[in-house]
């Protein structure tokens, strides 16, 4: 036998050994991106906040997978669970000052966001449907449909951590 025979023989081992060694560090790359996104600090969701009782909310961070409502600089901001379109308890507490705004005229402007993960596709979709929902709520509540204006942002992606994301944000038109 020649040193020509064992040549495919050590080529072998040497592509299962570099595909070997190339699994382990993407597990271990994976991993370690699981964990840190894991063992992010947990300050509990975001409380709900009547609208008349906030001049402004400089930082607002909803974390966990729990809905919530918040309002930050007169901006009714509705947070949503991964994959969910529910909202969060006391989200009409929240929207009595745009509730009272509609009644009285004004316009309201709802726009669906959500995170980057998944299907692109579903989460386009999923982030209509929970304005739709926050648009029933709002119905729901005496505003008239023709108030209320879904408006798709040119962006869907929202901003910040995936909690931050799944949002839906109503806005008084003046």
């Amino acid at each position: 036998m020649s040193s020509q025979d064992d040549e495919p023989e050590y080529r072998v081992v040497a592509v299962v050994l570099i595909s070997a060694i190339l699994l382990a560090v993407g597990l271990a790359l994976g991993m370690g991106i699981y964990k840190s996104r894991q063992s992010a600090p947990s300050a509990g969701p975001a409380a709900v906040v009547p609208v008349a009782a906030v001049v402004a909310v400089t930082t607002v961070t909803p974390v966990g997978d729990d809905a919530s409502v918040v309002v930050e600089n007169g901006v009714v901001k509705f947070y949503f669970a991964s994959g969910k379109a529910d909202l969060a308890a006391g989200a009409l507490d929240a929207l009595g000052e745009a509730i009272a705004a509609a009644k009285a005229g004004k316009k309201l402007v709802l726009s669906g966001f959500h995170d980057l993960t998944g299907d692109p596709a579903f989460n386009a979709e999923l982030a209509k449907q929970r304005a739709i929902a926050v648009r029933s709520a709002l119905v729901g509540a005496g505003v008239a449909e023709g108030a209320v204006e879904l408006k798709k942002p040119e962006q869907t992606a929202g901003t910040g951590n995936n909690a931050e994301a799944r949002r839906v944000e109503v806005l008084i038109v003046r």
